[in-house]
């Protein structure tokens, strides 16, 4: 297609950001919502971008994430909210697991006046974030850094993990496809996270709107293993009847 000026803007902002909402495109373009659902779905059809419930994203690679630069600042707010609905959830005096993600690392921050918490990570960024709240321990696991995000994997890292049994295993996700399968895209990462559920005895997900219905290669557990899920909007479908059939505690964050 050759796209008019406003959808190759659009087009341009949907890659610059990764993703955005069809609402905040009506807003930035000033028209209406049918003119961007319009707009999004020739670009779509084009495989220019890939829509999903309430706005689009760029073309998703089920081999690939994207860098975590662009990770960290992706639906940046929806994760300020979600990390504060969870630190509210969590009581002073607890044990818990924060991995891999720029959404635990926004939990990170919310849990900062916290008191009497025991954490366990694998994220440098969690742990240097959390070092600063005096009222609170940190334990940090061995194994292999990946540069690029300061994430520890490996093999040493889950057996790491596999010593303690905390009250709160919180997690992140890549994808959550519509089969109810939880997806991500490293394997060593994606091992860690199965040890981490495993030695939790409740399993919270933290997982803004841009993870469902997104693929990716390799399949981490089902949303039947989760006790509550953390997100910034409602669910669509079919998510909403998987979540209730597996009586999982569905947590909208607030604006």
């Amino acid at each position: 297609m050759n796209p008019n000026p406003r959808q190759a803007e659009l087009l341009a902002l949907v890659q610059r950001t990764g993703s955005q909402s069809v609402e905040a495109l009506a807003e930035h373009f000033s028209v209406t919502l049918q003119t961007v659902r319009r707009d999004m779905k020739l670009l779509e059809q084009a495989g220019l971008l890939l829509r999903f419930h309430g706005g689009a994203r760029v073309p998703a690679s089920t081999t690939e994430n994207l860098a975590y630069r662009q990770r960290r600042e992706l639906n940046a707010d929806a994760k300020r909210r979600i990390a504060r609905a969870v630190a509210a959830a969590v009581p002073d005096g607890s044990s818990l697991i924060l991995n891999i993600g720029t959404t635990a690392e926004a939990v990170a921050r919310a849990l900062l006046q916290h008191r009497g918490l025991r954490v366990i990570t694998n994220n440098l960024n969690v742990a240097a974030l959390l070092s600063s709240n005096t009222a609170c321990e940190v334990i940090v696991a061995g194994g292999l850094v990946r540069a690029r995000d300061q994430g520890i994997v490996g093999e040493a890292t889950v057996d790491f993990m596999r010593q303690f049994k905390v009250d709160i295993g919180l997690i992140g996700i890549s994808g959550i496809e519509a089969d109810g399968s939880l997806r991500d895209f490293d394997f060593r990462e994606v091992k860690v996270a199965r040890a981490i559920i495993e030695q939790s005895r409740q399993v919270w997900l933290a997982a803004d709107h841009s993870k469902f219905n997104r693929p990716a290669m390799v399949e981490l557990g089902r949303l039947t293993q989760i006790d509550r899920l953390f997100t910034d909007q409602p669910p669509p479908p079919p998510f909403g009847s998987l979540l209730a059939d597996a009586d999982i505690d569905c947590v909208v964050a607030e604006h």
